[in-house]
């Protein structure tokens, strides 16, 4: 029998901060996934809040949550700050990570702009309690997560990029490049970079949808990560 919904707010304390978020798991879900939003925006970005709309539809748990506090937010240092934001991640991770354990939840992130080399420098340095076992990136930076996490990173990683998003496109082709794990490079015809373009932000919905429930589904065998 599948466990009742989930819906809550919940608090993460990081360092000195707070960060706000919103957890929902479906009664059915087979995994959760951690969203990272990039500089300037928060767990309120309505493109996050729509791609985690579609993933709720195919039985995937969300967690939105805030990389930064608001007074952490409003310098430059900290919202470009990958390390910082990487470390913000696995205190989110480790905050949901009974729960994930409880209801047999693989988990995921979910990466836009500086959020994704966030999640993919997360993602290299897994923890043995809380693996995660797959990566989106949405129009993300994968290269300021450097060169040695993403030789490292192990785990299934897509990237998505607007084929109109030139100079993105090409940075991340040069990150896929230095890539060893499963990996894909997607390109959404005629998208610019936050993907405003009609069905745009649909075909990003799609294309991370598909990832998440072939690399969370139950029924495919967990990833082991490399030491």
């Amino acid at each position: 029998m599948n466990p009742e919904p989930l819906s809550l707010s919940m608090d993460i304390v990081a360092d000195d901060a707070v960060l706000e978020g919103t957890l929902y798991c479906p009664g059915n879900a087979a995994g959760l996934v951690i969203f990272a939003h990039g500089s300037g925006s928060s767990r309120l970005s309505p493109r996050n809040q729509y791609v985690a709309d579609q993933l709720h539809a195919a039985g995937l748990g969300t967690l939105l949550f805030d990389l930064l506090s608001a007074e952490e937010a409003s310098h430059a240092s900290c919202r470009f700050d990958i390390d910082l934001l990487a470390r913000r991640l696995h205190t989110a991770t480790h905050a949901v990570g009974n729960i994930a354990r409880e209801r047999g939840l693989r988990l995921g992130y979910f990466g836009a702009s500086t959020g994704a080399a966030a999640a993919i420098l997360a993602a290299a340095e897994p923890d043995d309690a809380d693996p995660i076992e797959a990566v989106v990136s949405r129009g993300g930076r994968p290269d300021l997560a450097g060169q040695r996490a993403l030789g490292k990173l192990a785990c299934p990683t897509l990237l998505i990029v607007g084929a109109a998003d030139l100079d993105v496109l090409d940075l991340n082709r040069q990150a896929l490049s230095q890539m060893h794990c499963e990996k894909a490079l997607e390109t959404v015809p005629h998208a610019t970079h936050l993907f405003e373009e009609e069905g745009a932000l649909e075909q990003v919905a799609e294309l991370a949808r598909a990832w998440f429930v072939r690399h969370l589904s139950a029924t495919t065998q967990p990833h082991r990560h490399a030491r």
